[in-house]
């Protein structure tokens, strides 16, 4: 059969979106993966066959320029209720919520890509679309050209949650009340091909799972576990993480968008010289261009631009991240304790699960000290539970089926495409 992987232009995104497609591939299928163009050279270097559609979004330069992210993150995190009580789930609440994130976020990364992916695939004619989190143009382009489609997620199904509140609290109103932002915009888009909004657009007609079943959040729909498998792009083992080191390793990395973002509290060489007497090699993800910001590094700090994750957890007795779902999931299969740094989106969610199983530490976004990050390390490091802990959520991920393993449940859901 024929699929179609779609992702709006976020290198992450592509990584997570990477191992199903081969599974795919190697199973006989034939696989494009379709986004804005500059995502493509990373496609291809996946090795997969890339397909470039519409124009790049202008999401963090708008972004950035006019603090659209301070526009999301009203409420900080977006949606940050969901978790809680569910009365906190208000109608005004949740419209509020959509009034941010459909206009400011949902649709920049996807107006671009929308009409060039649908004449994609009304000529390449997938079997079955499969897209990445927020990109919604792939669920149009699957309707549109009569695709079965499924949605892969990494992290907290958030948006999913809050949909299906939404949606029980929506005929509850006023006729003249019921605005609904994202029927609207996918309807609006869907009108020009002929075709009206339903409700799979906005969460799939399935949707692929990579969380452990005790990290959810207990969202319903047709969901398929599978597991996340760790994909870092290009990667080369440099020789010194061939070797154990002589003493506790402790990565530190915060994402390639995430590197500045403690700066108002605390910035990295503050952390640095806070582990600095510490009986520890810290490995620093740094890219080449904020070397500078550094100054002097500390005896036992190693500064790199970037190494493979997962063979560098497999060497470290704890890891400070930021909280991306990559990295989260990729550190829940190594089974390391982590020492989070959560922010925007899913972040303060998934640490907070991962806290809850005694996995790692969390420090909430704005309480970031140098000296609150040194003293969470040494507890991790010093209480063995942690790492009990991170073992059993370990092999909780590695129960789940593989990629390869879900090839046949896809098979079977393309049958389900309009066209058959």
């Amino acid at each position: 059969m024929r699929v179609m992987l779609a992702t709006v232009a976020e290198h992450a995104h592509l990584l997570g979106l990477v191992p199903i497609g081969w599974a795919l591939r190697t199973a006989g299928h034939e696989v494009r993966v379709a986004s804005q163009p500059q995502l493509a050279e990373a496609i291809a270097a996946s090795g997969l066959t890339a397909v470039p559609v519409g124009r790049d979004h202008d999401f963090w330069r708008v972004a950035t320029t006019y603090s659209a992210l301070d526009r999301l993150g009203a409420e900080a995190p977006l949606f940050g209720r969901v978790g809680g009580p569910p009365e906190g789930l208000s109608w005004e609440y949740l419209k509020e919520g959509y009034r941010r994130v459909v206009p400011w976020w949902w649709r920049m990364v996807n107006d671009s890509m929308i009409d060039d992916l649908a004449r994609l695939c009304l000529e390449w004619r997938p079997d079955l679309v499969i897209w990445g989190p927020v990109t919604f143009a792939g669920a149009l382009a699957a309707k549109v050209s009569g695709a079965a489609h499924a949605r892969v997620v990494w992290g907290a199904d958030k948006f999913a949650l809050v949909r299906e509140r939404f949606l029980r609290l929506l005929p509850l109103r006023p006729a003249h009340e019921r605005e609904d932002l994202l029927a609207g915009w996918l309807g609006a888009r869907l009108a020009r091909y002929g075709h009206s909004y339903s409700e799979d657009l906005a969460c799939g007609q399935l949707t692929l799972d990579c969380v452990p079943a005790s990290l959810q959040l207990g969202v319903a729909g047709h969901r398929v576990p599978m597991r996340y498998v760790p994909y870092n792009g290009r990667a080369v083992v440099p020789r010194w993480l061939r070797v154990q080191p002589d003493r506790p390793r402790v990565a530190l990395t915060l994402g390639i968008s995430a590197a500045g973002r403690h700066g108002e509290n605390v910035t990295l060489p503050d952390i640095l010289d806070a582990l600095s007497d510490l009986d520890l090699e810290v490995v620093a993800t740094i890219p080449a261009g904020q070397r500078a910001m550094l100054g002097p590094v500390p005896d036992n700090a190693r500064i790199v631009d970037f190494a493979p994750l997962e063979p560098l957890a497999q060497t470290c007795a704890a890891v400070i991240h930021h909280a991306g779902w990559g990295t989260l999931c990729t550190l829940l299969a190594v089974g390391v304790p982590q020492l989070m740094l959560p922010n925007l989106f899913d972040q303060p969610l998934l640490s907070t699960a991962i806290v809850r199983q005694g996995a790692g530490l969390a420090v909430p976004d704005g309480e970031v000290t140098a000296a609150g990050v040194r003293e969470h390390l040494v507890r991790l490091l010093r209480e063995r539970s942690f790492a009990a802990g991170a073992e059993r959520l370990r092999d909780e991920a590695l129960a789940m089926p593989t990629p390869n393993q879900v090839v046949a449940q896809l098979e079977q859901l393309a049958l389900s495409g309009t066209r058959r």
